[in-house]
């Protein structure tokens, strides 16, 4: 039996988080998504007991564009999944798509022992990772 190395969540992640007061709105949003070439938003808390949530194109389309809303009088907390799944960055990424594939989700932000955010993973990533390590 060999033994291979283990990637850990950190190994992968974008390390660019880019994020959003809760008050942005949607077109704030999406504006930050274009000019940071990512398809997905970190939604700040509003202290210390609060949690992060999430705004991805996924959601914009389907409570914005779709409902014919428009994007510059809808907030990011009023489409925002929240509260967002986590990760430890010194997550197995084997254990990271078990967890994501359980639970039908595409991305996670991935925190540090004090949970302050350090990167967003994507399935899609460690996918691709993964199998062209093998």
């Amino acid at each position: 039996m060999t033994d291979k190395e283990i990637t850990k969540v950190s190994d992968i992640m974008s390390r660019d988080v880019i994020s959003v007061e809760p008050t942005a709105t949607v077109s704030d949003a999406v504006r930050l998504m274009r000019e940071n070439h990512t398809s997905s938003v970190l939604v700040e808390r509003r202290d210390e007991a609060d949690e992060f949530g999430l705004v991805t194109v996924g959601e914009v389309a389907s409570e914005v564009l779709a409902k014919n809303l428009s994007p510059e009088r809808v907030n990011v907390y009023e489409i925002m999944s929240k509260p967002v799944v986590t990760l430890a960055a010194e997550m197995n990424v084997v254990y990271a798509v078990r967890l994501l594939t359980r639970f039908g989700l595409t991305r996670a932000l991935v925190v540090d022992h004090d949970r302050n955010p350090v990167g967003i993973i994507t399935l899609r990533d460690m996918v691709i990772r993964s199998v062209a390590d093998e």
